[in-house]
């Protein structure tokens, strides 16, 4: 385990953060001229995140897709080779070597498990990673030294299941004493079409911004009321599920007394009609 902050150590997740993950960004060097600022929003996402001295990474992908379950990964090292499956000329192969934390795969499971949701643990030896959970750590954390965890996206839970992971996250954080830092790795509005640099219709490119602000001067009971209409009218990736289990992490922040503060890092961008930006919100005294 990381050593614990010096100035608090209080359990629990501490700050949570939507990352961008989208495939050209991959490899830096090869990445359009367009989506560089979202690189460089990771980078300087990824310096704020390391100096809050988190013991774990809890990180929820998009691409990682359950039908029924909510799992954790176990696996310590998680260790292989990232191929992008739909776009393997993007990410033909990037390797991954990162510490788990299995006592907090286990907790969550146990959180989950005891809340009535199914849940398992992801203990599998040819377990490989798809790209929406390494492209953000890649830039987040490239010593690879932070313990990460990853979950799935469950399709059969709604957006009011998804929040209440989130919640469940901080609890299992507490239950082992562990200070997390949840990152949902997805898209924020997500009508795809053909074209990388396509941008979405301005119509959700505003609501998008307006969810960014959101974000940055936190009114959780305004963002939850609004929540739904903006997962369903910028047809959010994942159907917002995601960004979900994000505000659940949030308001079990604001639960426990935190005062919440939002910032966004580098550029909004777009990636064939999406829209993608780097913003943490933080628990503060």
């Amino acid at each position: 385990m990381m050593q614990q902050n010096s100035v608090s150590t209080k359990c629990g997740v501490i700050a949570s953060a939507v990352a961008a993950h989208v495939p050209r960004i991959g490899i830096e060097e090869k990445a359009p001229a367009f989506q560089r600022g979202l690189i460089a929003g990771l980078k300087e996402m990824g310096d704020s995140i390391r100096a809050m001295q988190p013991d774990l990474v809890v990180l929820q992908s998009a691409h990682w897709v359950s039908t029924f379950n909510w799992y954790a990964t176990s696996q310590n090292p998680h260790r292989g080779i990232c191929v992008a499956d739909e776009a393997p000329d993007l990410i033909p192969g990037l390797a991954y070597d990162r510490p788990g934390d299995p006592e907090f795969a286990r907790s969550l499971v146990s959180a989950l498990s005891e809340a009535g949701l199914p849940a398992l643990l992801n203990d599998s030896a040819h377990y490989k990673w798809d790209y929406a959970a390494f492209v953000p750590l890649h830039y987040l954390d490239p010593q690879q030294e932070l313990p990460t965890v990853i979950i799935p996206t469950c399709v059969c839970a709604d957006l009011e299941e998804s929040i209440q992971v989130g919640e469940l996250v901080d609890a299992a954080a507490r239950g082992c004493m562990r200070r997390v830092v949840f990152v949902a790795s997805c898209a924020l509005s997500h009508k795809v079409v053909r074209g990388p640099h396509l941008w979405p219709s301005d119509a959700r490119i505003a609501l998008d911004r307006r969810y960014i602000d959101a974000l940055c001067s936190p009114d959780l009971p305004q963002l939850r009321d609004w929540f739904p209409d903006y997962c369903r009218d910028t047809v959010a990736e994942m159907g917002g599920r995601v960004l979900a289990t994000m505000l659940g992490t949030m308001q079990a922040m604001d639960r426990h007394g935190a005062t919440l503060t939002g910032k966004q890092y580098g550029e909004y961008a777009p990636s064939s009609g999406s829209g993608n930006a780097n913003v943490i919100v933080q628990a503060g005294a």
